[in-house]
């Protein structure tokens, strides 16, 4: 692939990756960040990649990973302050001036960063970008039966956190 590719690529898919990222962190800032992360990552990984998968899935692998590794991060400065990663979850969803849903959707945001990481990535993908388990299984390396049990219990665990909050 060379610049002209790789820059069209970046143009094709830098609204879905963001957005995809902003579901994973909740903070509109550290998407950004995390976007940017990721296709310096993938410019200098690019003489390495074989095609072996189509170039948004390379890209979502990418950036999925910055992203867990992101939230691995926050959740031990969490535990350095002795705070619960919930709590700073939820107040960035509370204090973030680009949020602009309604409250059910407050609620939906909240409850989605309060499930772990990976079955957080494995729901954000499935439900907001609709991405086939298979391409899912691309992007994680984990098995179709997996995802598809994994995305249910995660399901099942926002449908109690919103009628919680909702209560």
């Amino acid at each position: 692939m060379e610049e002209r590719e790789f820059n069209n690529l970046v143009q094709k898919y830098s609204e879905q990756l963001y957005w995809h990222v902003r579901n994973l962190v909740g903070s509109h800032e550290d998407a950004d960040d995390i976007v940017q992360e990721t296709y310096i990552k993938a410019w200098k990984a690019l003489p390495s990649f074989r095609g072996e998968s189509s170039p948004s899935t390379w890209l979502w692998r990418i950036a999925t990973n910055e992203a867990l590794a992101f939230l691995r991060k926050q959740r031990v400065r969490a535990a350095l302050r002795f705070e619960s990663l919930d709590s700073t979850a939820e107040r960035v969803i509370d204090s973030d001036p680009w949020f602009n849903g309604d409250e059910a959707q407050r609620r939906l945001a909240k409850a989605i960063l309060r499930l772990p990481d990976k079955q957080r990535a494995v729901f954000c993908m499935r439900y907001f970008e609709e991405m086939p388990y298979e391409e899912i299984s691309e992007v994680t390396g984990t098995s179709v039966g997996g995802l598809k049990a994994s995305y249910h219990i995660a399901a099942d665990k926002i449908k109690g956190l919103v009628q919680l909050e909702a209560d």
